[in-house]
C-alpha cells in the first residue's frame, strides 16, 4: 500500500521549530577529523536534503544535531526550547513485539495516558497503512513495512523535528514511494525535517533547500532550485554531474 488514509482525525499543526544552529562545529574519533569545522542555521519551512558522497559526514553530521554525539569542539544549539525530536534510521531500530505494541510502547514512556496509547497507535497504524499489521511482529515485517512503522512510531510522538538518515536507500520503488509520502505528511503537519540522501531524483521532488557536503564539510547551504541548476561549489558540481569528488 502506498497512499495513506486521510479520512482520520485531523493531524496537529505544529508550530515552527526554533532554528538549529552548528557554530564551527568539529568531530574526531581517535583523533582523526571526521566532520568540521561546520557552521550553518537551519530555520527555513525545508524540507533540508543532506546531500555528499558516501563518507562525506552526512549521517554524522545528523546524530550530531540529534544529540546523539558531541562535538569535539563548537556547539550544537536551538534558537529556543529544545524542540521534540524523533529520528528514523536506515535500518529501522524496532522492539522485539508486534506493530502495534511498538507504538503503544512509545507513547507510554512518552507519558500518553493509558486508555489514550490503543486509540492513538491505530490511527497511526491506520494512516501509514499498516493496520492489517498491528499484530505482526515488528521484525518480521518486510523493510518497506519497518520503515513505515518507524516513520508512525515517530508520528504518534509528534516531533517538532524529524531527522532522516537515509530511510529509503534499501527499499525498492513502491516502498520508497510511501516513504516519500510519509515524509510530505510530516511536513504538511509542520515537522522540520532533516534527511540526508545520495538520491538525487529522491532530492529534487522533496528538498526545499539542500545542505552539501563534501570532505566533512558544508560546502553548500542554499535552497533547492539554486542547488540543482546552479551549484556555486566546484564539489557540487562535480556531484551533480556524477564525478568522483576528491
Amino acid at each position: 500500500m502506498t497512499s495513506f488514509n486521510t479520512s482520520l482525525t485531523a493531524a496537529t499543526t505544529l508550530l515552527a521549530p526554533p532554528a538549529l544552529g552548528f557554530d564551527d562545529v568539529t568531530f574526531s574519533h581517535q583523533g582523526k577529523p571526521l566532520l568540521g569545522p561546520c557552521s550553518f542555521t537551519l530555520a527555513g519551512a525545508g524540507p533540508t536534503l543532506v546531500m555528499g558522497a558516501n563518507g562525506a559526514g552526512k549521517s554524522l553530521l545528523l546524530r550530531l544535531a540529534h544529540g546523539l554525539l558531541s562535538p569535539t569542539q563548537g556547539q550544537v544549539t536551538w534558537d529556543g526550547p529544545a524542540p521534540r525530536q524523533a529520528m528514523v534510521f536506515q535500518k529501522p531500530v524496532l522492539l522485539r513485539r508486534s506493530a502495534l505494541a511498538n507504538l503503544t510502547h512509545a507513547l507510554a514512556v512518552n507519558h500518553t495516558p493509558r486508555k489514550a496509547c490503543k486509540p492513538l497507535a491505530f490511527e497511526a497504524l491506520a494512516r501509514f497503512g499498516l493496520t492489517a499489521c498491528a499484530d505482526t511482529p515488528a521484525r518480521v515485517l518486510s523493510g518497506g513495512e519497518q520503515q513505515r512503522l518507524a516513520l508512525a512510531r515517530a508520528w504518534v510522538l509528534e516531533p517538532e523535528v524529524l531527522f532522516l538518515d537515509e530511510p529509503t536507500a534499501a527499499l525498492d520503488p513502491a516502498a520508497i514511494k510511501a516513504v516519500e509520502a510519509a515524509v510530505r505528511e510530516f511536513h504538511q503537519r509542520g515537522t522540520r525535517i532533516v534527511m540526508t540522501t545520495h538520491d538525487l531524483h529522491q532530492a529534487k521532488r522533496l528538498a526545499g533547500d539542500v545542505l552539501f557536503l563534501a570532505g566533512g564539510k558544508v560546502r553548500e547551504h542554499t535552497p533547492a532550485e539554486v542547488f540543482f541548476t546552479a551549484p556555486a561549489s566546484k564539489e557540487a558540481q562535480a556531484f551533480l554531474a556524477g564525478e568522483l569528488i576528491e
